[in-house]
């Protein structure tokens, strides 16, 4: 039996679903717009029940957090009729099977502790740059050239070392990144998925609300519901030490860990790209005696 009962799981089923309907244009699926001036952009409730196969009664209840317990089909359906693409049918899949067994108890906050055999990989793979984050985008390790390829990020302390924090508070990350606004979309989509899949998880929240408070740019985005943003396999810097870089960028999930990625840069030998490299390794803050460099370099500053 289909529940009744409102929960935070159906809550955020329903956010997305509203968020994707008022972005998809009667057009898109083949309906007019009809005469006159709608209220609200985008579909309206009852174009979507009727487009999915579903009561307008039962659709409201979904959208408003209350029924939590939609089949398969039905996921599939709105997944169709909202045009979505594979990850975030995915998305929508996985908001549906949360609802569905939604427990209020907060889950812990994920430890920060990175294995030593990681951190001596790292070290390994000097000069390209490396570094380890968490599933919220914590800059949990890294070697020389992981944590100078950020500029600036080294005189904020470990604490606040955050490639989203980075992305929308630190001065320089606009300037280091000539396409700022397409890594910030895929950076936003990032912790939309996983707000989809740990809406409470206290790493999550506590930097979504920092971020919502200072960044009006994230706040704009982060209520765009975008769970999909383009993976780039190459990034250009606009670095201040060694001037323009284009690095092959490639991410790798790090079994046994929570959501963890091991994230490293290359460029072909020879080129001068991989000179700016080793330039960059070389030129990073010295971590100090019996320290290795995978494990710190910074210096001490002022939070964001």
């Amino acid at each position: 039996m289909a529940s009744e009962q409102s929960s935070d799981g159906g809550a955020e089923l329903g956010r997305f679903l509203r968020a994707r309907r008022t972005r998809t244009a009667p057009e898109q699926v083949g309906l007019t717009a009809g005469a006159g001036l709608r209220r609200t952009p985008g579909l309206r409730r009852e174009e979507l029940a009727t487009l999915t196969g579903i009561s307008v009664d039962y659709y409201v209840r979904l959208e408003r957090g209350k029924e939590t317990r939609p089949g398969p089909s039905v996921v599939d359906a709105l997944a169709r009729a909202l045009r979505l693409d594979d990850a975030e049918h995915q998305h929508l899949r996985e908001l549906a099977a949360r609802a569905a067994r939604y427990a209020p108890e907060p889950p812990p906050v994920p430890s920060r502790t990175v294995r030593p055999h990681l951190r001596l990989l790292l070290e390994a793979m000097r000069p390209n740059p490396a570094y380890i984050v968490s599933r919220s985008m914590d800059l949990l390790a890294f070697n020389p050239g992981g944590l100078a390829l950020y500029a600036g990020l080294a005189d904020w302390p470990e604490s606040r070392r955050n490639l989203a924090r980075y992305f929308f508070l630190h001065p320089a990350a606009r300037e280091l990144f000539p396409d700022w606004d397409i890594q910030v979309r895929a950076c936003i989509a990032r912790l939309r998925a996983l707000a989809g899949i740990a809406p409470d998880a206290p790493d999550l929240t506590t930097l979504v609300g920092e971020l919502v408070l200072k960044s009006p740019d994230f706040a704009k985005l982060w209520e765009r519901y975008d769970v999909t943003g383009r993976k780039a396999t190459h990034k250009t810097f606009h670095h201040p030490q060694v001037g323009a870089v284009t690095l092959a960028a490639q991410p790798m999930e790090l079994d046994g860990t929570p959501g963890r990625r091991l994230v490293a840069h290359t460029a072909e030998p020879g080129t001068p790209d991989h000179d700016a490299l080793l330039l960059l390794d070389m030129s990073a803050p010295d971590p100090g005696p019996g320290r290795r460099p995978a494990m710190n370099g910074a210096r001490p500053h002022a939070s964001p």
